[in-house]
């Protein structure tokens, strides 16, 4: 089972250059960063987990800009969103964004999706909560049409773009897309439409849900040995990750702390016994 690892880089932490030459040295899979572009004060969404939100989460580094960094000074590292909050982006940027990460890493990235939690933070960059998800989907498509081959237009009913030259393009031609959320037919409509998996939080429910999520992908004519599932933010047991096994999972994203370098480092020595 190939082990990466997410974490929240912040102002506080250890820096995206020494976490990535730690973790291709000893052998993880890879590194995925969240994104949050502020946390306003004044907000009434309330954290999911309960309490307070941690202060993390108003001091998230930029994840392009962090792993560009990682990019440098690894080789096989894997680098990705967890997640990117696509409709608080423009698309056309994002697209260029993407297609030059994964250019200068050798196709090393994986784009996670999401539609975000936080009202106040979309509400500021201009997002209808309501049509979040429907506006995912639009700029999802633009994104997709700047990567193709040849110039290519998309109309949408909350994004457009002309065939355009754009480039570079991802390496692959399209990155990995994972969609992140919880499960539900709204989400795996989103997955079996434009991603190539799904990167559910913490991993629970997956022995009812997975099977649900096969027989869509297979319902939408989708090839059933291309779909992935990769846990994402997950506390590991031996236990659980055989769990996973069971189930034809071949990768996990385990959480490490938003500590400092030591801590971190700690973490990836506990985590060691998992590769």
């Amino acid at each position: 089972m190939r082990i990466s690892t997410t974490i929240f880089l912040t102002d506080e932490t250890i820096d995206p250059v020494r976490l990535a030459r730690e973790l291709e040295q000893r052998g993880f899979a890879g590194l995925f960063v969240p994104e949050h572009t502020h946390i306003p004060v004044e907000r009434t969404t309330p954290y999911a987990a309960g309490g307070d939100l941690p202060p993390e989460y108003g001091r998230t580094l930029d994840p392009f800009v962090a792993l560009a960094q990682a990019a440098t000074v690894t080789e096989r590292l894997a680098l990705g969103t967890g997640i990117t909050l696509v409709a608080q982006h423009d698309p056309i940027a994002l697209a260029k964004q993407i297609a030059t990460l994964d250019h200068v890493s050798g196709g090393r990235f994986t784009l996670g999706v999401g539609f975000g939690w936080n009202v106040e933070e979309a509400a500021d960059h201009g997002v209808d909560w309501a049509s979040r998800r429907e506006l995912v989907r639009d700029r999802m498509r633009v994104m997709r049409a700047l990567w193709a081959p040849e110039p290519t237009s998309y109309t949408g009913d909350f994004a457009s773009v002309r065939a355009s030259y754009a480039h570079p393009k991802p390496a692959g031609g399209t990155p990995r897309v994972l969609v992140g959320g919880a499960a539900g037919p709204k989400l795996f409509a989103h997955i079996t439409e434009y991603a190539s998996g799904w990167m559910p939080i913490g991993g629970r429910g997956l022995q009812d849900s997975v099977p649900l999520l096969r027989d869509a992908w297979e319902q939408a004519g989708r090839d059933p040995e291309s779909l992935q599932i990769v846990p994402y933010a997950v506390r590991p047991s031996a236990g659980k990750l055989a769990h996973y096994a069971d189930q034809g999972i071949d990768e996990v994203v385990l959480q490490l702390p938003p500590g400092t370098e030591l801590e971190v480092l700690r973490a990836l020595d506990d985590y060691a016994q998992y590769l």
